[in-house]
């Protein structure tokens, strides 16, 4: 996926669900904030993801800022709707690939990406040509756009996405999403569909698969239990 038609997605961006349709290259942010550049709040081995995402070594993760859903209690605010970070081009998001490989890093971990899909694409094909070889993971919020997740089809190994509610009324309540259950089955299906089999490397680190986790509100066990 070259720079022309990286453009041309984000001329009329429908990354995400919302499909706010702004043309992004022209500096206007639809509801995830961002505009065509890229912007990254951090990139550091990161120890405390599931255990066999992180294991002993850590996880190379990578904080994209902005965020298409948004939650109240978002433990990333100042990344997600605050906007910190710095823009960094697509080769210098390639070179953080491999330098964390060169470290040790277990896999490269994609934080809130749903709304970079683009450059993260051409990012990996830049750094599987010179070399890259660790497992992918795409960690989400679980409100992702199918026809999205169909690009990113043999890039990704591990899917690793929340599915936060069942019901409208907290959704809207916390994340202004009435329709989060709808999108995020219909996502994990695509997750599922994509990844097919689930592997992990003798030292238990998985390299395949897909983690579906859910946090239970205050004030929602029943909706926790539905789901």
């Amino acid at each position: 996926m070259d720079s022309l038609i990286i453009k041309n997605i984000l001329r009329d961006c429908v990354l995400c669900p919302r499909e706010c349709h702004v043309d992004r290259t022209s500096g206007k942010r639809g509801y995830c904030k961002t505009t065509g550049e890229l912007v990254v709040a951090r990139a550091a081995l990161h120890m405390w993801e599931e255990p066999c995402i992180s294991g002993k070594e850590g996880s190379d993760t990578v904080f994209f800022s902005g965020c298409a859903l948004g939650c109240v209690y978002c433990q990333n605010r100042n990344i997600s709707k605050g906007l910190a970070g710095s823009n960094i081009t697509i080769e210098r998001l390639a070179e953080i690939f491999l330098e964390f490989q060169g470290k040790g890093a277990n896999n490269i971990n994609l934080v809130t990406p749903s709304h970079y899909v683009p450059h993260i694409i051409e990012a990996l094909n830049i750094s599987h040509k010179n070399g890259l070889v660790l497992p992918i993971v795409y960690n989400c919020s679980g409100y992702e756009k199918v026809e999205t997740l169909k690009l990113l089809e043999g890039y990704v190994d591990i899917y690793l996405p929340d599915l936060k509610y069942m019901s409208d009324e907290p959704a809207m309540k916390y994340s202004n999403c009435k329709n989060y259950f709808t999108v995020a089955a219909a996502e994990i299906e695509e997750m599922v569909r994509q990844v097919q089999e689930t592997s992990f490397d003798e030292r238990g680190i998985m390299q395949k698969g897909v983690i579906v986790r859910h946090l239970t509100l205050p004030g929602c066990l029943e909706d926790s239990k539905e789901l």
